[in-house]
């Protein structure tokens, strides 16, 4: 392919909310964490490095009897979502605007475990219940 000189009619989405398709074996439960496993499936949030954080899920999906890509879960990006402050490694105020990092499908953290956690997104308000994660 080569360049265009041409204006181009450019298909988009808007991003917000995305069907992905789920692993093998799992359940997502709605309103938590929803990763891209390292073959590129949705999967719940987990201590791992090798997911890449998605959104929230926005319904329950349970694929646990299904094949890779057997169903899809719906994912909402684009916005802020609070989720539990992992207690032993807490998000701080003094963590706004740096990326935090996934223990589980509604916990993150500070850092990143000694290398064991794969980045959720960036803080942008720590709450006495919870951190917002963009």
């Amino acid at each position: 392919m080569t360049a265009t000189t041409q204006d181009r009619n450019t298909p988009f989405k808007d991003g917000e909310l995305i069907v992905v398709p789920v692993a093998a074996g799992v359940k997502i439960p709605a309103g938590t964490i929803v990763v891209a496993n390292a073959s590129g499936f949705g999967a719940p949030g987990a201590t791992a490095t090798t997911l890449a954080y998605l959104g929230m899920a926005d319904a329950a999906i349970d694929n646990s009897a299904g094949a890779d890509g057997a169903v899809g879960v719906p994912v909402r990006r684009g916005k802020a979502f609070k989720f539990a402050n992992d207690g032993t490694d807490p998000v701080t105020q003094a963590s706004l605007g740096r990326p935090c990092f996934i223990v589980d499908n509604q916990t993150v953290a500070k850092t990143n475990g000694t290398n064991t956690r794969s980045q959720a997104g960036i803080v942008v308000a720590v709450d006495a219940d919870g951190v917002w994660v963009l």
